[in-house]
């Protein structure tokens, strides 16, 4: 076993590496300059902490939010692994500790926010404390027209040249030009090796639904998943507060958080997310980047999200602990028309605008897809999977007809008012009704007055807003949003192609996301009181829930339901620390008893190949206790030496000797090898 995969056995818990962690691990741990891009709950933070543990000196994380380096800090501790932070949030005693521990040599990771870097002090002390790597999380920071910008990220590239020390740089969500940026800006345009890993979230379903009657969608989601962690995403501040309070008076645990609440409330808010089971917070998207939280089951938008990667890396903060979780998305043409203002209105440059819609237009064609959507998801990412069946569309495929004939006359009859008009008169137009604004204009006299009676009023709405969703018309924000026909819709005025669109959202559905558990029903009790042990150590420990163990934990535990320390330590996310700290109390309350007490030297074997070992030969030391006839003196072996026998390779009767003496080795060493042989 590789150097890295014992202490991500031993430390982190983990019998294997997820997919591309280990190349990245081993590139990192050889002092290689790195850019990785992984998916949102893919594993990132390992990709370094691990690495800090196989290399010399301190390694630096920069990261940008307190919240997350706290998580980060708490999480290795319990692991048995010495980090600290350096925060505007500590207190005088965790600074002066941090210190102490840096003084000492003892730490072996140094957290510390962007902004740090432009004290003066900071330079020179990463020279003292002899800093051996600088890792940088959520890299796409830097990026300077993306919407999580950092100014102070700028530094790190000027602190890399500094310190001479390679750095690996990290983020969920970056497309080619932002890849290049941070290249540019971190690295000195020095190409580092560049990982680019699948951005597939396999235990993530999908799910969209137009808005009808957006408030009573959220809450019948949020009443099939009573009792888990939630976030819902709103477009408002104000409709954060209404939402979370309308929860609230449904019985849930529900909360707000937006950028105008005072700085207190907001740490308050994180505080409770992360230390409460089954909270919901109701946030505009300023609850985001560094949420880390693993055990989220599920994430609503009760409005459209601004792209394609805000959507993804939104719905990445659920099922980080690789458990099942669920998605919902809500979407109007209201949100598309203010999706498409927000961007004809930004400051950006044309070029930026322009990129921008498409990926605002990625988004909606994943909303208004025809099938499968994590296939439609991860094709804006490069990659073609097979159909999910995990989501929406694959557990229930959409109806569709063909819709070239309608979208023909919307687009005429959009055109021969020359652009100038929204959906609801074109529809009045399309559907005959001859209103005073209809009159008015002569509308009434136009070839497609009244061609449309096939469709009602509510209809022709959802055919506009898919319309809208596969980019043939755009509201002009010079036109007061009057609607306007793209190129991609040519064709099909044309008659030179053809248009499927969905005649299910065109009937009135009433039937809500159905919940899945996490468990089947016959293991739903155990979790409950895994969770509810779990909940007591976390209280105890003042620490999130999750900090002791994942869900995803305490649902293998559930349903393996392990019988010994041993079979605990086979356990996804239970390293040795952990093993040692509360294997005892969660088999307690699997088993229903006291585990049998055991030698601490056997304990910390729990798990690894030698236990079985150090059990045989202590059965075989038993029956030889009083000799082969069982007549000689009682003679036995400490258990630091049966401990130090089982821990033999390649064993032979000179090696055992030197281990047990001459008289043990008379006694025990024949039937010992035998045991070593059979190993």
């Amino acid at each position: 076993m590789s150097a890295t995969q014992e202490l991500l056995s031993s430390v982190f818990g983990f019998s294997s590496f997820r997919p591309g962690q280990q190349e990245i691990v081993e590139a990192v741990s050889a002092g290689e300059s790195v850019l990785a891009i992984m998916p949102t709950g893919g594993g990132k933070s390992l990709c370094y902490q691990l690495p800090a543990l196989c290399r010399e000196g301190v390694t630096v994380v920069i990261s940008p939010l307190i919240a997350l380096m706290r998580d980060q800090v708490r999480g290795l501790r319990e692991a048995g692994v010495e980090a600290g932070a350096l925060t505007s949030g500590n207190t005088e005693e965790e600074t002066d500790a941090v210190f102490s521990a840096l003084d000492q040599g003892r730490l072996r990771l140094l957290y510390m926010a962007p902004e740090r870097l432009a004290s003066g002090g900071t330079l020179s002390l990463l020279r003292r404390i002899g800093t051996g790597l600088i890792a940088v999380d959520e890299a796409h920071c830097v990026s300077q027209w993306g919407h999580d910008f950092r100014p102070d990220y700028l530094r790190i590239g000027e602190l890399r040249k500094a310190l001479n020390v390679p750095l690996a740089a990290f983020t969920a969500t970056a497309d080619a030009e932002t890849r290049q940026e941070i290249v540019t800006r971190l690295f000195d345009g020095a190409a580092p090796r560049v990982f680019l890993h699948g951005f597939d979230r396999p235990n993530i379903h999908l799910a969209f639904q137009p808005k009808d009657g957006p408030r009573r969608q959220i809450l019948e989601f949020a009443a099939a998943r009573r009792g888990q962690s939630g976030i819902v995403y709103c477009g408002t501040r104000a409709k954060t507060e209404t939402l979370s309070k309308a929860l609230a008076d449904e019985g849930h645990s529900a909360c707000h958080y937006h950028g105008g609440m005072e700085a207190a409330d907001r740490r308050s808010v994180e505080a409770r997310f992360n230390t409460e089971d089954g909270l919901i917070v109701v946030a505009t998207v300023a609850f985001g980047m560094g949420v880390d939280k693993p055990d989220i089951r599920w994430v609503a938008h009760a409005d459209l999200p601004k792209s394609i990667e805000a959507y993804y890396q939104e719905i990445g903060r659920a099922g980080r602990d690789g458990a099942p979780a669920e998605t919902l998305t809500l979407f109007g043409a209201d949100d598309i028309r203010y999706r498409r203002a927000q961007i004809d209105e930004s400051p950006a440059p044309p070029e930026r605008r322009m990129a921008d819609h498409g990926r605002l237009n990625a988004l909606l064609g994943l909303a208004e897809a025809l099938e499968c959507r994590r296939r439609a998801l991860l094709g804006y990412f490069g990659e073609t999977p097979e159909a999910c069946g995990n989501c929406d569309l694959c557990d229930r495929p959409p109806e569709v007809f063909d819709a070239t004939q309608p979208v023909r006359m919307a687009l005429s009859a959009i055109l021969r008012t020359e652009e100038y008009f929204g959906a609801g008169h074109l529809i009045d137009i399309l559907t005959g009704n001859a209103t005073e604004k209809v009159m008015a204009r002569r509308h009434d006299a136009l070839p497609t007055f009244g061609v449309g009676r096939e469709f009602d009023r509510r209809q022709w709405q959802v055919i506009f807003r898919q319309m809208m969703g596969h980019d043939l018309i755009r509201p002009d924000p010079s036109r007061h949003g009057a609607l306007r026909m793209t190129h991609a819709a040519r064709p099909i005025l044309r008659g030179e192609a053809e248009i499927e669109l969905r005649r299910d959202t065109l009937r009135k559905a009433r039937s809500g996301p159905q919940v899945k558990a996490l468990v089947n029903e016959e293991d739903a009790p155990l979790l409950s009181a895994l969770k509810a042990k779990r909940r007591a150590l976390a209280e105890v420990a003042r620490v999130p829930a999750y900090v002791i163990f994942t869900d995803r934990t305490l649902i293998e535990m559930a349903e393996s339901r392990p019988q010994s320390l041993d079979q605990m330590a086979g356990i996804t996310g239970v390293g040795a620390k952990k093993l040692e700290r509360y294997g005892d109390g969660f088999l307690s309350v699997i088993t229903g008893q006291a585990p049998d007490p055991a030698h601490p030297l056997r304990r910390r074997m729990a798990g690894r190949s030698e236990a079985a070992v150090y059990d045989r030969l202590l059965a075989v030391q038993a029956e030889l206790t009083h000799g082969a006839d069982g007549a000689g003196k009682p003679m036995s072996c400490p258990a630091s030496v049966l401990a130090k026998v089982a821990a033999l390779r390649n064993a032979d009767k000179t090696s055992l000797a030197r281990i047990l003496g001459d008289r043990r080795s008379e006694r025990f060493g024949d039937a010992f090898l035998d045991v070593l042989n059979e190993a």
